[in-house]
């Protein structure tokens, strides 16, 4: 059974009384264990697809299903508490919490409380190595350090589905490389599914599978 699935995925939006479809019937799914690349031209659907997966938007029609489940659109918080981890290309970080608080935040938002989440969160930021920025606030850190931070803050509390939009476009090569690294050993070492949106090549050296994505639709 696909950990994640989509069957016939579509999305309009709409410009004024025009209908403008941008995910155009899309079937797709992830096994646990896998690492599937998605890579297209900008415009092309890439990110509100992973939007979708990720349960912060909603498709216009199609079914998806996480853990065998059709995904119920009432309950799309809980869904992204429990199964999902999500990196942001924007960072998506508190200005007034450090790096670690960033992360404690998010695992709090899960459930996760007081030294159980501060040591979780401690863990993750040292596996991003920055260990010695953990008590910085995002405006002291540059944006590789930002995007580890983010990067961080979806892997702590062991999601089994992680998706991630462009990750390694603010690293450099050294801890781009580090980054990906950890990825394959969350999907192949605690059997994590991972979708990532990327341009950056190296990405395919990773990955297990690669999708392209033209004009909302695979192809």
């Amino acid at each position: 059974m696909s950990i994640l699935q989509t069957r016939r995925i579509e999305k309009d939006f709409h410009e004024g009384r025009e209908v403008v479809p941008v995910l155009r019937g899309i079937d797709f799914a992830v096994e646990r264990g896998e690492i599937v690349s998605l890579e297209g031209p900008s415009g092309s659907g890439k990110t509100t697809f992973l939007s979708i997966l990720g349960c912060i938007l909603t498709p216009t029609r199609g079914e998806l299903l996480i853990e065998g489940q059709e995904v119920d659109q009432r309950k799309l918080a809980e869904i992204r508490k429990r199964s999902l981890g999500f990196v942001f290309q924007q960072f998506n970080l508190f200005p007034s919490l450090t790096a670690l608080e960033n992360v404690e935040y998010a695992l709090n938002v899960k459930g996760m409380k007081n030294r159980e989440a501060r040591d979780e969160a401690q863990r993750v930021i040292e596996a991003v190595g920055l260990g010695d920025r953990q008590h910085f606030l995002p405006r002291e850190l540059s944006g590789g350090q930002k995007q580890r931070v983010a990067i961080a803050r979806a892997l702590a509390g062991n999601a089994p589905i992680l998706l991630a939009d462009e990750p390694t476009a603010n690293l450099d090569t050294t801890v781009g490389t580090q980054i990906l690294e950890m990825f394959r050993a969350l999907a192949k070492q605690e059997n994590r599914a991972l979708v990532i949106v990327t341009h950056d090549p190296k990405v395919r050296s990773i990955s297990d599978r690669v999708v392209k994505i033209q004009d909302g639709a695979l192809v």
